[in-house]
């Protein structure tokens, strides 16, 4: 494995939301292809992050469909405990930690009112928590909201950075339940919407987030009373992804993945 340096300096060079690095984990000389275990890290442009679902999903993806690796279940060994991937027919699933979200205290309240105020985009909201395992705010979004409202919105994410430090939050997912607004969707086709902003570690707007449907999938699955939940994540590229509540403290993420790029860097002394 590179030295951190390195990595971080690649992550920032690629520019995306994360940059996951693989290595495999096993006794003697395993492949590839055949090992199951891995080690899994994720850095954004600016900084090292403890949870990524899309780069896991993403890690998943190579190793199985690009690499060959034979196995049905691959371990990841990551700063958030060992994660687990497991071949489906269509999909990949993820086995997450759940992350569900608290009140606020009195001057959370306090310290976080004008970033909620940014956050929202001039649009009305009923509740507001956080997850503290994450670090995660979320703000729901008033029934009166639109989901064409939700995509709507246009943040400038530096009002975001000017309004709080990062030192409580370092993302904000806004979200909205489908049968709040009056979607013709029935529910079972599409429980909630959501978009993610986390300009702190160097990220504007995360397209798809897993870590946040981690925060998403538990306060869901309580306001709604079910444990399978079709999620959409309505940024411009946008995302679906499927979220099971457990009852052990996890949560099993279900998503697609498709293959647009391959290549090599060249690593210069």
């Amino acid at each position: 494995m590179l030295d951190e340096k390195t990595l971080q300096q690649v992550a920032s060079e690629l520019n995306l939301s994360e940059t996951a690095y693989v290595a495999p984990l096993a006794e003697g000389k395993a492949s590839w292809q055949e090992c199951d275990r891995f080690s899994l890290r994720w850095f954004t442009p600016t900084n090292e992050v403890p949870l990524c679902g899309h780069a896991t999903l993403a890690t998943s993806h190579v190793l199985l469909h690009c690499l060959g690796n034979s196995n049905t279940r691959l371990k990841f060994e990551t700063k958030s405990g060992t994660l687990v991937a497991r071949r489906d027919d269509h999909c990949i699933i993820l086995d997450f930690p759940a992350n569900p979200p608290e009140t606020l205290t009195p001057a959370e309240e306090t310290q976080l009112s004008e970033l909620v105020k940014v956050a929202s985009g001039g649009l009305l909201v009923s509740q507001v928590l956080i997850s503290r395992t994450t670090r995660k705010l979320l703000v729901r979004l008033h029934p009166s909201c639109t989901r064409q409202q939700l995509e709507a919105l246009q943040l400038d994410t530096g009002d975001l950075l000017r309004q709080h430090d990062g030192s409580l939050v370092k993302g904000v997912i806004l979200t909205l339940g489908a049968e709040d607004n009056g979607d013709p969707q029935p529910t079972a086709e599409c429980h909630c919407y959501s978009r993610y902003y986390a300009p702190w570690n160097g990220i504007p707007e995360d397209p798809v987030t897993g870590s946040a449907h981690t925060v998403l999938g538990p306060y869901w699955a309580e306001q709604l009373g079910c444990t399978v939940l079709k999620c959409k994540q309505v940024s411009p590229r946008g995302g679906d992804v499927t979220v099971t509540v457990r009852n052990d403290g996890r949560v099993d993420l279900a998503g697609e993945s498709t293959t647009v790029l391959q290549g090599h860097i060249t690593l210069s002394g």
